[in-house]
């Protein structure tokens, strides 16, 4: 079905007409909406949605709305800062900051080895920033210590690929969402996370009853309440459910075999991995009951076609890898992928988290070249005319990994680029107290809770300030144009980083500078060399085409090409020894695997099954800590609100955490709607209003991540556990316990006093006095008696159906 353009979505601040209105794309989340930026007299005023652009066709969600408010906050940094004996940033240049960095570098790599350096960037920059950041890191520093915050947000999807494709890129495109019969949203709450995708699904569901939609979460998400059918499982539990679907899909025999005997290989493994694992079995594990599994498994063993989206439900959960290898397995079975409507379509987070993966700037080589292989080295190598024996190779080390190399002295400097670091890693006062023992250079538009560790900081541009390109979840790469100069004082990422490089004087192996472009479009121009003849190849686009056909998904091998909307409909996957991105890694310890054991499994262009052992949560409820915590994402915000909280109307709509309790539990803690509690785990504590529903089952709490500051005690990362998914990295933040605390002060009932004058005094209602002491509406209170008082009593407010349209 065509997706008809009925609006225009604009926010326009602009006393008379707007000079000129710039193409770009949006800059918030992984879906890429096509839009256009309002410049009057230098400043941008506003934003409009591009009616054309096929990702959106006019649409914008609140987050895109309001991005452009940060770039006119009166907070910009427009100096470089540098820490002074006595602790405290002042303003330095631009040469002090930069010569200091560059003289850091070169001691860290004297003391501790090329090694000791490590750059930790963001999903929100261009594919150029990556691709910089791979040359530079790779062949400049020789430092193989890259990663970024797509590691805390969509690692899992890179690897869930490579051990079943053998390389990166999400199969199925939003394409296949508009033609698939069946939609499977596995942790995926597109409602908030990605408002004009689903905006795009219910329209469709609105005029066809297409598609038939399960969700599974454990939370009644806004998403949620619109399926077909909710399967909501008890944390940590998704490999459980993914094997008793598989497992009864297998017994009632609704699999392809012509395409797993043609197309893959290891489905004995498989088989026998969900074996046991019956629907009484499964309902049990995940409390999902035996009609709700044999209603999804009939649908998804029968539907004519197929689309799975994943997103932090899956990827941060006990198990990552192991789940989204499994929805894999799903399709490959039922040979759902590759054909119109069909295929696991694993979101990225943020806007430009996947041209992170694609052009290098995280654990792997550009353009999907597998650091394993020697051909794939060398060929890196003589594209960047470099000694092949300097270039670092091994195991990527995520982020966790890197805090425990700081704790251990083994890293001098750490580089982190425009991501708020301090707020969104998990564990976070453990985080915070790595940092404060090395040299850290902070590269943002904004003082953020990260610059309170950093010894220099950088003023970086935003959004509609520099130019390049991005990648979003469905392999589009989209082009933002510069729409104004940044304020004096001001660079932007990429000028940044080619400055670094003249001050380190890297040099290629016949002695010519290592970085010879000079401009962004250069920088493209190059990786489309370096991309040739991979998986991602773009050796076709250009950033005049990119802006004229609004966007185009890679492959794209020639002028003529219009891009690929799904890989592997020739069903040739990308698992031959000398072309595959990654040889794989242990599906249960995550350790990686030879070259000589890849070969043993002769994939040999067929897609891999792999087993799917079930493990529980590595922290479960306890007799201290009874209760399950989740964290997660609003519709109002973005990450750590960095630029989110800048925007007047999403401050207004959500100005502070919470912890969204179930009906029950408050019932029987006596917690009243909207009281201030206190929030424990094994790690740390903060104090936040309740919000009293049914949205979150019982034993399980919710608190939203985006907020953090030191000085209030509201950041979900105080309490949330550090352990990692053993192939993807991936902290888990989906499964921590924790307990609840009411904090109140006492009062005694004195001689005449009433409830309504108790209630009066303190600020409250009534009824909430009531419900905090358990009081029956006809009880009568006496002089002497000792009432609860909550310490205050906060609106919380719900989102509605459609968080930000009320009609689609």
């Amino acid at each position: 079905m065509a997706w008809q353009n009925e609006r225009i979505d604009m926010n326009v601040y602009s006393q008379g007409e707007v000079d000129k209105w710039v193409y770009s794309t949006c800059n918030i989340c992984s879906v890429g909406c096509g839009c256009y930026t309002a410049v009057k007299d230098g400043k941008i005023v506003g934003i409009k949605g591009n009616g054309d652009h096929p990702t959106n066709r006019g649409r914008l969600g609140p987050k895109g709305e309001n991005q452009w408010y940060a770039n006119n906050s009166t907070d910009r940094l427009t100096t470089p800062l540098i820490r002074d004996a006595d602790g405290k940033l002042k303003p330095a240049s631009w040469d002090e900051a930069m010569n200091l960095i560059a003289e850091k570098a070169k001691a860290s790599i004297k003391e501790k080895g090329t090694n000791s350096i490590a750059i930790y960037s963001t999903g929100q920059g261009f594919m150029e920033d990556y691709y910089s950041i791979a040359k530079i890191g790779r062949a400049g520093l020789q430092t193989h210590l890259l990663d970024a915050n797509t590691r805390l947000c969509t690692a899992t999807t890179e690897f869930c690929l490579l051990q079943s494709f053998g390389a990166d890129g999400t199969p199925a495109s939003f394409d296949d969402i508009d033609e698939t019969d069946t939609l499977m949203l596995f942790g995926h709450n597109v409602a908030e996370t990605g408002t004009v995708l689903f905006e795009r699904i219910m329209e469709r569901k609105q005029k066809t009853g297409k598609p038939y939609l399960i969700v599974v979460d454990p939370r009644k998400t806004l998403t949620a309440k619109e399926a077909d059918l909710h399967l909501q499982l008890y944390p940590g539990t998704n490999v459980a459910l993914l094997n008793g679907l598989v497992n009864e899909i297998l017994k009632s025999r609704n699999v392809d075999e012509e395409f797993i005997s043609n197309h893959t290989i290891g489905f004995e493994e498989m088989e026998a991995s969900v074996a046991d694992w019956n629907l009484d079995k499964t309902s049990k594990v995940t409390g999902i009951s035996i009609e709700t599994l044999e209603k999804a498994a009939h649908q998804l063993g029968t539907t004519a076609s197929l689309v799975s989206t994943t997103l932090q439900g899956t990827f941060q959960s006990a198990d990552a890898t192991t789940a989204c290898v499994g929805i894999n397995n799903l399709h490959l079975i039922r040979g759902l992928i590759g054909k119109p409507g069909s295929g696991p379509l694993h979101m990225a987070g943020q806007p430009s988290s996947s041209a992170n993966r694609t052009a290098g700037g995280v654990g792997t080589y550009p353009a999907q070249r597998n650091h394993s292989n020697p051909k794939h080295i060398r060929e890196i190598a003589e594209l960047w005319n470099v000694d092949m024996m300097t270039l670092p190779v091994g195991p990527e080390k995520g982020i966790e990994e890197q805090i425990s190399m700081i704790e251990k002295g083994e890293i001098g400097l750490f580089w982190n680029i425009g991501t708020n670091s301090m707020v969104s890693l998990p564990n976070r006062q453990r985080a915070r107290k790595a940092m404060e023992n090395t040299f850290v250079v902070v590269q943002d538009p904004f003082l953020t809770e990260t610059t309170a560790v950093a010894d220099v900081v950088l003023p970086a541009a935003l959004w509609g300030e520099k130019e390049g390109t991005m990648e979003n979840a469905d392999r589009t790469i989209n082009i933002v144009r510069k729409a104004v100069e940044p304020p004096e004082g001001v660079k932007s990422d990429f000028d940044i980083l080619l400055d670094f490089a003249r001050r380190m004087d890297f040099k290629d192996k016949d002695g010519n500078p290592l970085i010879t472009y000079t401009t962004p479009e250069e920088c493209f121009e190059e990786f489309k060399r370096v991309s040739k003849g991979r998986p991602c190849d773009i050796t076709g686009m250009s950033y005049d085409r990119l802006e004229k056909e609004r966007g185009l998904r890679w492959p794209v091998k020639d002028e003529q090409s219009k891009g690929t909307p799904r890989l592997y409909a020739d069903f040739n996957f990308s698992t031959t020894v000398d072309y595959t991105q990654s040889f794989g890694k242990d599906q249960f310890t995550g350790r990686a695997l030879t070259k000589e054991e890849f070969e043993q499994k002769n994939a040999n262009g067929r897609a891999i099954l792999h087993p799917t052992h079930y493990l529980e949560p590595a922290e479960q409820p306890n007799d201290e800590y009874p209760i399950w915590l989740t964290t997660g994402r609003l519709v109002w915000h973005w990450h750590t609100r960095t630029k989110t909280a800048r925007s007047p109307h999403l401050h207004v709509a959500a100005q502070h955490g919470y912890v969204e309790i179930n009906t029950e539990d408050a019932k029987a803690l006596s917690i009243v709607q909207g009281e201030t509690v206190k929030v424990s785990s094994p790690r740390g504590w903060i104090q936040v209003p309740a919000r009293v529903g049914d949205s979150v089952q019982k034993g399980l709490v919710f608190v939203p991540f985006h907020f953090g500051s030191w000085e209030k005690k509201e950041a979900a990362n105080e309490l949330t556990a550090d352990f990692t998914d053993p192939l993807s990295k991936q902290p888990v933040f989906k499964q921590s316990a924790c307990k609840i605390e009411k904090i109140r002060q006492e009062h005694k009932v004195d001689d005449g006093e009433s409830l309504e004058y108790i209630a009066e005094q303190y600020g409250l209602s009534v009824t909430d006095l009531k419900e905090a002491n358990s009081l029956t509406n006809d009880y009568q209170i006496s002089m002497g008696q000792t009432l609860e008082i909550p310490l205050s009593i906060i609106n919380v407010p719900i989102p509605p159906y459609m968080p930000y349209r009320e009609k689609i």
